[in-house]
């Protein structure tokens, strides 16, 4: 290991050594007092999401819906709308994506939950998720999220979601499909997504 002694010329000379600790410091407290989403924002992963929509007219049923892109309160957001029907066994209607192209899967290992920037109509909507180990078309990862009127960053950890007609068990390392659904009683449908990722 190199040692640098007092006649070196790359030391610093000891007059300077309290300065370079003030800034030091002074840039550690600057650090500290930056809100913490600020700080976080480098870490989170963001998706660029492609959403489709998907009802229960694919089985039968007779929900309506659309998907638009629009702006909604200053922000470009995918807005999902319709009418959620039970008749002939149907009851939903969805906003879905595959999280890679092909069967390429997404690792989320690495992260706490997922964070989505919405607003909605007050109603309860459905947050699924699908890994490749999921085999049926009813068998996913979900829970549940209100959708207030107000833009909000809502943050859901993987811990919340129940598994459903699968005893697999959830790795968020093999990732395939998110969907956010109207789903399961009569009512209307209206939210918009600006952004959806994952956080730490």
């Amino acid at each position: 290991m190199r040692r640098y002694n007092s006649r070196s010329d790359n030391a610093l000379p000891p007059r300077q050594m309290p300065v370079l600790g003030a800034l030091l410091c002074t840039c550690l407290a600057v650090w500290g007092m930056m809100p913490a989403s600020s700080r976080a924002q480098e870490a989170d992963l963001q998706l660029t999401p492609h959403w489709e929509f998907v009802a229960d007219t694919v089985m039968g049923g007779v929900s309506r819906g659309a998907l638009r892109v629009e702006t909604s309160q200053g922000r470009t957001a995918t807005r999902l709308t319709g009418q959620v029907s039970l008749d002939n066994n149907g009851g939903f209607v969805q906003m879905a994506m595959d999280l890679g192209p092909g069967r390429v899967l997404l690792d989320a290992s690495g992260y706490t939950g997922v964070e989505i920037v919405l607003r909605g109509n007050g109603e309860r909507y459905d947050l699924r998720l699908r890994t490749d180990a999921l085999t049926r078309p009813w068998q996913s990862f979900r829970t549940e999220f209100l959708a207030p009127p107000d833009w909000t960053a809502i943050r859901i950890p993987f811990s919340r979601f129940d598994p459903h007609r699968t005893e697999v068990r959830f790795d968020p390392a093999r990732l395939r499909r998110v969907g956010i659904l109207a789903i399961g009683r009569e009512f209307a449908a209206d939210i918009s997504v600006a952004s959806i990722g994952f956080y730490r």
